[in-house]
């Protein structure tokens, strides 16, 4: 990985970043334009990739709830929707071989049906940047999407098991004693504070969990799963997922570049590669059906569909073990390749755009909903209080408890997160489950407008509480509006988006430092000198 992948990577990312597309879309371009150019991955480039993956999986793990992999929405949509798309795609590309068309002559149906294999996962590395982007992990949606996507990893994972023709090591047995390792792990986690010592442990759990699967003969990237999975439920967790992020997120470019650079497109394949996109709506559309009919809301379908709506990485994988095998010609693992990217392509502003497709989709979208709803799905509405704040996180929390002690005001925290509204409703506050970008929650929000004084977003996602905003301004909200900005090119896009104050957060914070101080110190406190623009 030398300076001019590095070169090429960040000069397509930053142009596509700058007309409001994911760089990852331009780290896939350059791939191609490396493999243009001539220029070869290597050994190098591929470790990187594989360490990016670990570290995405691993960052998954810390943050799955196992309890959820068991609830119909996940499993039962993650197992029909695969058999579904399998016998679709199956019969599809089966038919295709009768047309003549090279590449699909003399195709098999066991062929047919490895290829609608490949093409039935979703990408993983894709849902969770996109969801990460904007903040969703913990959402409703966020969460189930996570949970389809691990099932599908482990279905991925026990069919490359049996179909390596490897059979693990009769140790891999000694594996279920990782169990004991949690409360050592978590120990030294808490011990190595919160610099480079938790980032290097960071590190060495999923690659260390990783190598201990290979050399046993299993997939290393379940090992990197797994172990976060393990280590799951944790405050501490959560801490090191953060502390991960920046390097997960940089290794992952090896990812992007490693697909561009598996081979060069030809008119056959790229013909073929847009052939096989044109189901992609299908499967969204098969995702969408099924988890409504499993009860949940026509807008957590739609989001949950939307971030599922790619071909996956496993695909590759899976056409690198065919053609291993001499099952498939290798001009299929080019198609694979330029599938997912298209795939990536498309996605990518269906996804930034989701929250606006659901609202001017919302009646067509809502006719298939189910009448009874899951219980942690059902719309919310809020009555009866002066003030709400959206995002009970650190500075939301802290927020509520100050408004509730010097204002003594009537507050409602809203929160997305199930656990976090668990746990603060533990506490006696008054907190309810919701999520500020939901059409659905403003549609039952309006008509208690009038009573509502003053709505504050808390989120820590600045385009949550961008598209928040202009929401409730929409609607005609006529009380104060306030949220946080981090950067200062934030505060001129919040006020723009209808945004009445804007709280600087590394402003106040030094500003409340010193007022603690000077009052101390037997000095009034400067409050004119705040974060608040």
């Amino acid at each position: 990985m030398d300076a001019t992948m590095l070169l090429i990577a960040f000069i397509l990312g930053f142009i596509l970043k700058q007309v409001g597309l994911p760089p990852l879309l331009g780290f896939l371009a350059a791939g191609f334009v490396l493999n243009t150019l001539g220029i070869e991955g290597g050994e190098t480039l591929q470790t990187v990739a594989d360490f990016g993956v670990q570290l995405l999986l691993f960052s998954i793990g810390l943050k799955v709830r196992i309890k959820n992999l068991f609830r119909p929405e996940i499993w039962a949509v993650a197992s029909l929707h695969m058999v579904l798309i399998v016998i679709f795609l199956g019969a599809f590309v089966y038919l295709l071989s009768y047309t003549g068309l090279s590449l699909f002559t003399d195709l098999s149906l066991q062929v047919a049906l490895l290829i609608a294999f490949a093409l039935s996962f979703s990408s993983t590395v894709f849902t969770v940047k996109v969801l990460e982007e904007r903040g969703e992990m913990n959402s409703k949606h966020g969460q189930i999407a996570i949970g389809i996507l691990i099932l599908q990893d482990f279905f991925a994972v026990l069919f490359l098991t049996l179909s390596s023709g490897k059979v693990p090591s009769p140790w891999a047995l000694c594996l279920v004693g990782l169990l004991v390792l949690r409360k050592p792990l978590i120990a030294l986690m808490n011990r190595s504070g919160h610099g480079e010592l938790l980032i290097l442990l960071g590190l060495l759990i999923p690659i260390g969990a990783a190598t201990l699967f290979n050399l046993l003969g299993m997939k290393p990237d379940l090992g990197a799963l797994l172990i976060g999975m393990l280590l799951a439920g944790n405050s501490k967790t959560n801490e090191l997922a953060k502390a991960i992020l920046n390097f997960k997120d940089l290794l992952l470019v090896g990812f992007f570049l490693t697909i561009g650079l598996s081979g060069l497109p030809t008119v056959t394949t790229l013909l073929i590669s847009l052939l096989l996109v044109l189901a992609i709506p299908i499967k969204t559309a098969l995702f969408y059906l099924l988890l409504t009919r499993l009860k949940l809301r026509a807008r957590t379908a739609t989001l949950s569909s939307l971030s599922l709506a790619t071909y996956s990485e496993f695909g590759l994988i899976i056409g690198a073990l065919g053609t291993a095998k001499g099952w498939i010609s290798s001009d299929w693992l080019i198609i694979f390749s330029l599938s997912l990217s298209i795939s990536f392509v498309l996605a990518s502003p269906l996804n930034n755009l989701a929250f606006s497709i659901y609202a001017k989709l919302h009646d067509f979208l809502a006719r298939f909903e189910r009448s009874e709803r899951l219980p942690d799905d059902r719309i919310v509405s809020i009555r009866d209080v002066d003030a709400v704040i959206f995002g009970m996180g650190r500075v939301g929390a802290a927020a509520y408890e100050t408004m509730k002690r010097r204002c003594g005001k009537r507050i409602i925290g809203v929160d997305s997160d199930q656990d976090v509204v668990r746990k603060l409703q533990d506490k006696g506050w008054n907190i309810i489950n919701g999520d500020a970008v939901d059409y659905d929650f403003w549609q039952r929000v309006q008509i208690q407008k009038g009573r509502i004084k003053v709505l504050m977003l808390a989120m820590p996602n600045f385009e949550a509480n961008i598209y928040a905003a202009e929401r409730i301004r929409t609607l005609g909200f006529p009380g104060t509006l306030a949220a946080l900005a981090t950067f200062d090119d934030q505060i001129e896009a919040l006020q723009k988006a209808g945004i009445d104050l804007v709280f600087n957060t590394h402003m106040e914070a030094g500003t409340n430092f010193a007022n603690q101080v000077c009052s101390r110190m037997g000095d009034k406190p400067d409050v004119n000198n705040t974060g608040l623009q």
